[in-house]
């Protein structure tokens, strides 16, 4: 029987076990950021605040245009609205001369009674 034994080949193999190192505790290396939280809070608050005041800047100017030209467009009417004042008046003047009253007065058939007139005094 021991001759057959020794014939016998273990198909086991053996792990190799492998001494198990301490494990290096991690060093906390504290990393420097150039640029902090609060700084990235700041920079995100200022960059806002710049847009805003260019949008409203912006705002204003284009509500300055649209009111300028609105002035333009009034002017425009008020100058010609003056030029017809103008030309009216100087109609009114020539129509209203004593010669041309007294020749519309004889179309409508009136006719100047002396008799008639009254002179009243002046205050």
């Amino acid at each position: 029987m021991a001759a057959e034994q020794r014939q016998m080949v273990s198909t086991h193999i053996r792990e190799q076990v492998i001494p198990e190192q301490p494990k290096k505790q991690a060093k906390i290396r504290k990393s420097k950021k150039w640029v902090t939280t609060g700084e990235k809070f700041l920079y995100v608050l200022l960059t806002s605040i710049l847009v805003l005041f260019a949008s409203t800047i912006l705002h204003t100017g284009s509500e300055l245009n649209d009111l300028n030209r609105e002035v333009s467009a009034l002017s425009s009417k008020l100058d010609e609205t003056a030029k017809k004042n103008i030309e009216l008046t100087v109609q009114m003047k020539s129509e209203s001369t004593h010669e041309k009253v007294w020749e519309k007065a004889k179309k409508l058939g009136l006719n100047l009674n002396e008799n008639n007139v009254k002179v009243v005094p002046g205050r």
